[in-house]
């Protein structure tokens, strides 16, 4: 068994017994106020690494057209989520790709329990797939974050309006209201990116 295969089953063992205590108080649980979706624009070149993790993990970028673009929210869907982000912000080790791989920027599935940003996103977005959800209606985000540095977030594009999963915080926040400048992310029509209206893209998403 692969060391990406084996962390992704430890983390949903992990989270499995909140998911389904959460369950339990599905009438309790409180979905995230309604907000506008983010309007994508026309297309946006992709970074050089996303290209690159594509090539070694095509199924993590291949587009299902018969997968929704949308997430429809349930209480158990969103303490899913919830459950997703908080364990893997807890579980990796956070590093730079020049101290991990020696390089500026390296986009993978943190395959032996460390990375940075972008690694975490994907991570996330592999356990979530496995859950259920549509991976097409989860879309990797390069911002501008509040240093003034590129950085890697994940989209989810929900029914309630998109939601972004950071590895800087376990609030998961309304788009709108991370503070970042949104630039780009990845289509959900196609291998390929789209811009989000920011207009300076960073080269790389390299911080931690």
């Amino acid at each position: 068994m692969g060391r990406t295969k084996t962390i992704a089953l430890a983390l949903l063992a992990a989270f499995a017994a909140t998911t389904v205590s959460a369950a339990g108080a599905q009438t309790l649980a409180a979905l995230p106020a309604p907000s506008p979706s983010a309007q994508t624009l026309s297309a946006a070149k992709p970074l050089a690494a996303w290209a690159a993790f594509c090539q070694r993990y095509a199924s993590e970028c291949a587009i299902d057209a018969n997968e929704p673009n949308r997430i429809s929210l349930t209480p158990a869907t969103w303490a899913t989520i919830a459950a997703v982000n908080r364990r893997v912000n807890k579980s990796l080790q956070a590093v730079t790709d020049m101290e991990h791989w020696g390089v500026q920027d390296r986009w993978d599935l943190a395959e032996d329990g460390a990375g940075d940003c972008e690694d975490y996103q994907l991570l996330k977005r592999k356990l979530l797939a496995e859950a259920g959800l549509p991976r097409r209606a989860m879309r990797m985000t390069v911002v501008i974050d509040e240093k003034g540095e590129g950085h890697a977030v994940l989209a989810l594009v929900t029914d309630r309006g998109d939601f972004i999963l950071d590895n800087k915080t376990s609030e998961i926040l309304a788009w709108h209201r991370t503070g970042y400048v949104f630039i780009k992310r990845e289509s959900a029509d196609a291998v390929a990116w789209v811009s989000l209206g920011g207009v300076t893209s960073p080269v790389t998403t390299a911080n931690r």
